[in-house]
């Protein structure tokens, strides 16, 4: 059986879930990790499915395969985002506590030039990596570091001056008017 209608790809998903579910189970922490495992696994075998062997065990073996390799693609990304947090913890500054809610964070956000901001949040909030944010800002992974790290500093600039102003001033006044200079 060639995996190259709907219907071929149905009796190979039916034949073999439960081996790649458990072969990724085994390896997994929880039955929610398993089910993302087996479910990328098929979603490969869905778009590569021209490449799946014919049934007869080879299938079978390819399959286990590729959720081998999504396991360890699931585990590089789970090791860079653990690097991540401990990163950011033993980097990061106390906040004071007027500005826990994080205001401070976002006056001084607001601070940047759209460029900047995209570039922390590419890095911060949706975890990509320099080599991938290079890809999409069509520029060397280099040219992107010295980006970050200027956008970092004025980062820390901006929330060092609304810290100031913040201990200057009462909190209602803490953000600057509408258009206008700190």
């Amino acid at each position: 059986m060639t995996v190259v209608d709907d219907a071929a790809f149905r009796e190979l998903f039916d034949a073999h879930l439960a081996d790649v579910w458990r072969y990724a189970r085994r390896r997994c922490t929880t039955s929610a990790d398993a089910d993302d495992v087996a479910g990328e696994t098929f979603a490969v075998a869905w778009r590569r499915r021209a490449d799946v062997p014919p049934d007869g065990g080879d299938a079978r073996l390819w399959l286990l395969g590729t959720a081998r390799r999504v396991l360890a693609n699931q585990r590089r990304s789970q090791g860079r985002q653990h690097r991540l947090h401990v990163r950011v913890a033993s980097v990061a500054r106390p906040v004071p506590a007027e500005a826990r809610d994080g205001s401070a964070l976002w006056d001084a956000l607001s601070r940047l030039t759209p460029e900047e901001r995209d570039l922390l949040i590419m890095r911060a909030w949706d975890e990509l990596p320099v080599t991938e944010m290079a890809v999409l800002l069509g520029c060397t992974p280099n040219a992107v570091s010295l980006r970050l790290r200027k956008a970092r500093r004025r980062l820390a600039d901006a929330l060092d001056r609304t810290e100031s102003a913040g201990s200057r001033t009462s909190p209602a006044r803490s953000r600057p008017p509408e258009g206008g200079q700190p």
